[in-house]
């Protein structure tokens, strides 16, 4: 069984890309453009991994992560974001966020630090 990483940004290029490259990967990808879409796809399926976007419009990513807490407690959470937001970062790891990178990220150290989270179980 492929493990599952659903990815929460706006931006649909981002999503595209980083949806292509873990697809390439393995993983089972699973998409949301806004907090609403994320937390259903949570409510719905067992997600090994979450990247996920600090600056959405309406839900912001601290509020979709406290709510991803709510329904799922041992969520693993991976944040994006294109804004130096320390106070902002520090308030997601408060709440168990594991890693955060900075758009625009380096799609290998990216790669390797999902693979540290969730490595890859070959299909047998």
């Amino acid at each position: 069984m492929k493990e599952k990483i659903l990815i929460v940004d706006d931006q649909f290029g981002i999503r595209i890309l980083l949806n292509e490259i873990l697809q390439k990967e393995g993983y089972q990808v699973f998409q949301a453009a806004n907090g609403l879409q994320a937390l259903a796809i949570t409510k719905k399926h067992a997600l090994d991994l979450v990247l996920l976007d600090m600056k959405i419009p309406g839900m912001d990513g601290l509020e979709i992560l406290q709510q991803m807490k709510k329904i799922k407690p041992d969520i693993r959470v991976i944040i994006m974001t294109a804004y130096g937001e320390l106070e902002k970062m520090e308030a997601a790891k408060k709440l168990g966020a594991l890693a955060h990178f900075t758009k625009p990220f380096d799609i290998v150290e990216l790669r390797q630090t999902i693979r540290s989270y969730i490595p890859l179980k070959m299909d047998t």
